[in-house]
């Protein structure tokens, strides 16, 4: 994610702010990947904190008006848990929009999210012909945790969410193309076998052993969609966290000149690569505080293969090229 301009006066912005330092309001405008110091803000500023501008007075945001069913505000923490979700949403949508998905020049359809709090009955999270369905309790820690532990997964996060919730859409998206699917086949293998009930074999009796060969996460090796839909995440991870560590200004030899953009990257393998190489620096950054890796995943060749035929579908696909 880049640094922003202040539009006002001196210093930078972060993706979140709502002010700048001496406390002018701004907001993001996701067309020009710039920060405003004036109205419309979305409708949704002072309900859930929204910081992207609106088309009119009164209206939603770009990334709000994808929301057709917000959660139960009688629910307990319904609402800050929204806002905690939302914003993750924003952020991936900035994040793919850099590869023109979902902006005014994408000629495709729009994810519509389901965004719902949760009851006595947990929310089935997931993606049916463009809707996505997130449950917004698990923005909550200990939530969060409990589950992440109980999957036995090392990496859990509403961000993590909502790329893999979204990959399933731009999979719908992009399966509408005939050469898509021949190559999608041929890559992960034929998504038409029985989903329940790979799903059910999967958790009775756990990943094939060598799953570590082969793909990115053990709930990779369930299905081919959810192959996919790891394998998306997992590129707009490493993409977004070497985007991060250039617009902070951090170095590496693994940069290749200043200014370099990962997002405008053609070459995948030198992506992949160099993403790869700054995730060793910056988990052992993390350790320094105790804390757990950030990528706390390995690439194996095959998940590499994988990687590099995403990125070429998700950099020229939302314009059907």
């Amino acid at each position: 994610m880049r640094v922003f301009a202040n539009p006002v006066g001196a210093g930078s912005l972060w993706f979140d702010n709502l002010a700048t330092a001496d406390g002018t309001p701004v907001a993001y405008d996701p067309q020009a990947r710039a920060f405003l110091p004036m109205p419309p803000f979305c409708a949704n500023r002072d309900k859930i904190g929204c910081n992207w501008i609106a088309p009119n007075e009164g209206a939603f945001c770009r990334s709000c008006s994808m929301t057709a069913l917000a959660p139960d505000p009688s629910i307990a923490n319904a609402v800050p848990n929204w806002a905690q979700t939302e914003a993750a949403k924003r952020w991936v949508l900035d994040n793919l929009g850099r590869w023109h998905w979902f902006r005014p020049e994408d000629p495709g359809a729009r994810p519509v999210f389901h965004l719902l709090a949760e009851g006595p009955t947990p929310v089935a999270m997931g993606h049916v012909e463009g809707v996505v369905t997130i449950s917004v309790a698990e923005v909550d820690p200990v939530l969060l945790t409990t589950r992440r532990e109980a999957l036995e997964e090392p990496y859990r996060t509403m961000i993590g969410h909502m790329r893999h919730e979204i990959a399933h859409m731009l999979w719908w998206r992009l399966s509408l193309r005939e050469d898509f699917l021949d190559a999608f086949r041929n890559m992960f293998g034929d998504e038409r076998v029985d989903y329940v009930g790979a799903l059910q074999y999967h958790y009775e009796n756990g990943p094939p052993p060598n799953w570590r060969q082969h793909y990115l996460t053990s709930y990779a090796s369930t299905h081919p969609h959810e192959d996919w839909a790891e394998t998306v995440a997992h590129l707009l991870h490493l993409t977004d966290i070497a985007d991060s560590f250039v617009a902070t200004s951090l170095s590496s030899p693994q940069i290749p000149h200043a200014g370099w953009d990962p997002y405008s990257e053609p070459d995948a393998e030198r992506l992949i690569q160099i993403a790869a190489a700054l995730t060793v620096g910056i988990n052992h950054v993390n350790r320094s505080m105790g804390l757990s890796d950030i990528y706390p995943f390995v690439l194996s060749d095959h998940a590499r293969y994988k990687l590099a035929f995403v990125h070429n579908w998700l950099r020229r696909g939302a314009q059907g090229l």
